[in-house]
């Protein structure tokens, strides 16, 4: 699924925006007064506004998240938004002018929104030299760490984080085990045994219910239903799943000029013509596709793509089991990688020019940059979430009928803010293998030796994200158009040509530059 961008302010909101923090009344002064420095040696209070994709209520608050604050000397008074209502709530905040004095969370704003207004954010580079030793020491063991945040006119504008217990491997396919046993079939090592399974999956009452017509052999599931089918045919070694680019033979590619994809398609076309594939593929939307996998009396789905079995397959989860990486044409097996997306990040925590002591809200943040932290704002605090013997920490079991998801996001700030542990860490963690992270991490330690480098979490200069945005709208539309029709009606190889032809005229070349300069300063970044 594409990660869009957000909306840029415009040159009125912007202008408006300068103007509101430059000439603030003395009321105004003293209305956020609480959330400001006293500036004569007391506690300094800031306002931090962070986003949740649900009300999970204030929890998240409380235990380690308070008392890292309290150690720091500050008081962090959370401005909470909902995902749902952030879009609206974001445009008036940014527009009126009436700044937090930090961002925490990627979710809160993306790359484009913080490179168009650089004006509201404040540089960081000089406070993490001075004032961050965690981070800073945490940046010499993985030069990567600065390569992410280091913004194009080479200033730093937000703090990054490496996610503890976080899997290789991203979603990967699942087949049902109990159809092949119905069957008396084995599990399909190549990709041709793969069509021979989803073949005899089709012709014969595969789920076992009387009816040998209510199997959809392969339908969609959690990722891009195209690249999940074709995977054998080298198509996704690693993706930024942002503009769908590749590392290949170490140098950036986009996926669907490859001729790999061709390949693909053409296979894939072949299935889809033989009732293999769902026929509404590219029709229907999530909630069909998930009431498809999920149906309450009987598994209708032979093959999927998505996290884990239960979040893919619901009540039928126990049916499924992780098919292994097929072999495809070239005698490899491929899987969906993307740990520079999904385990590191920027946006992290963004520091605006209203905060008057950016100093003391780094030095809290930088108290996050710990194994103990990282851990209890990922899981919840000692004692809730998570507990800690000497060098070893174990994940509690949630409490209630909630799920070990569930349980993380309402006790901790989960996925959001600054965290980093160094490699070897999970090693270190004891955590229920049957569900969550743990089966993830589980079905991850089968498979991640087939992870291949992915193309980095680059950073984009203002002018590069404009004409990227300008390119990639019709770009994208057109490759997922013409996906949809050469699977569904053939043609790829009497259409590639003109279909590459159409490409440049789009600005393919533009785009691959821009791409291509990115990743070089990525490369350069690392060397320091």
């Amino acid at each position: 699924m594409k990660r869009k961008m957000g909306a840029f302010l415009t040159a009125a909101a912007v202008l408006a925006l300068l103007a509101g923090c430059s000439s603030g009344s003395g009321d105004d002064a003293a209305k956020d007064s609480d959330t400001k420095s006293s500036g004569s040696g007391g506690e300094a209070s800031f306002k931090v506004a962070t986003v949740r994709w649900a009300d999970w209520g204030d929890d998240f608050q409380k235990g380690f998240l308070a008392d890292s604050a309290k150690d720091a000397g500050v008081k962090i008074n959370w401005d909470v938004y909902l995902n749902a209502d952030w879009a609206d709530k974001k445009s008036v905040l940014l527009a009126g002018g009436d700044l937090p004095d930090a961002f925490l969370g990627s979710i809160t704003l993306n790359d484009a929104e913080i490179a168009q207004n650089q004006a509201m954010f404040i540089p960081l580079e000089d406070y993490i030299e001075s004032s961050m030793p965690n981070l800073k020491a945490a940046m010499e063991k993985e030069p990567k760490l600065k390569a992410l945040i280091t913004s194009p006119d080479g200033h730093i504008y937000s703090l990054p984080k490496k996610l503890p217990m976080r899997p290789l491997i991203d979603n990967q396919l699942f087949i049902n085990q109990k159809w092949l046993d119905n069957l008396g079939l084995e599990m399909p090592d190549t990709y041709e045994d793969f069509i021979k399974v989803l073949t005899a999956f089709k012709e014969q009452d595969a789920n076992g219910n009387g009816d040998a017509n209510d199997e959809i052999p392969y339908g969609a599931g959690n990722a891009d239903p195209t690249f999940s089918f074709i995977l054998p045919f080298d198509n996704r070694r690693g993706q930024d799943q942002t503009y769908e680019m590749s590392l290949k033979d170490g140098k950036p590619v986009y996926l669907r000029t490859e001729e790999s994809y061709k390949e693909g398609i053409a296979w894939m076309h072949d299935a889809y013509a033989k009732g293999l594939i769902d026929p509404e593929l590219y029709t229907q939307d999530q909630s069909m596709s998930d009431a498809k996998r999920m149906d309450k009396n009987v598994s209708l789905v032979g093959v999927s793509v998505g996290w884990t079995a239960d979040a893919t397959f619901g009540l039928h989860a126990d049916e499924y089991v992780a098919l292994k990486p097929l072999k495809g044409p070239d005698g490899e097996r491929y899987v969906f990688s993307d740990p520079d997306h999904y385990n590191y990040g920027r946006n992290e925590l963004m520091v605006t020019t209203a905060c008057k002591d950016p100093e003391a809200l780094l030095k809290w943040a930088d108290s996050l940059y710990t194994d103990d932290a990282s851990i209890q704002t990922y899981y919840g605090s000692f004692g809730v979430g998570t507990e800690k013997d000497g060098d070893k920490y174990k994940v509690l079991p949630p409490q209630g009928e909630e799920s070990a998801d569930s349980w993380a996001w309402i006790n901790s700030l989960r996925d959001f803010g600054p965290k980093y542990v160094e490699d070897g860490f999970n090693d270190k963690v004891e955590i229920d293998d049957t569900q969550g992270d743990g089966l993830k991490l589980k079905l991850d330690a089968e498979i991640n030796q087939y992870a291949l480098p992915a193309f980095p979490n680059v950073n984009y200069s203002p002018d590069e994200l404009n004409r990227l945005s300008a390119i990639y709208v019709d770009i994208s539309s057109y490759v997922t158009q013409m996906a949809s029709k050469w699977v569904v009606e053939g043609g790829i190889d009497k259409d590639w040509d003109d279909y590459l032809k159409q490409l440049k005229a789009m600005g393919l070349d533009d785009f691959m530059k821009i791409q291509n300069d990115a990743y070089d300063r990525y490369q350069e970044a690392i060397k320091g």
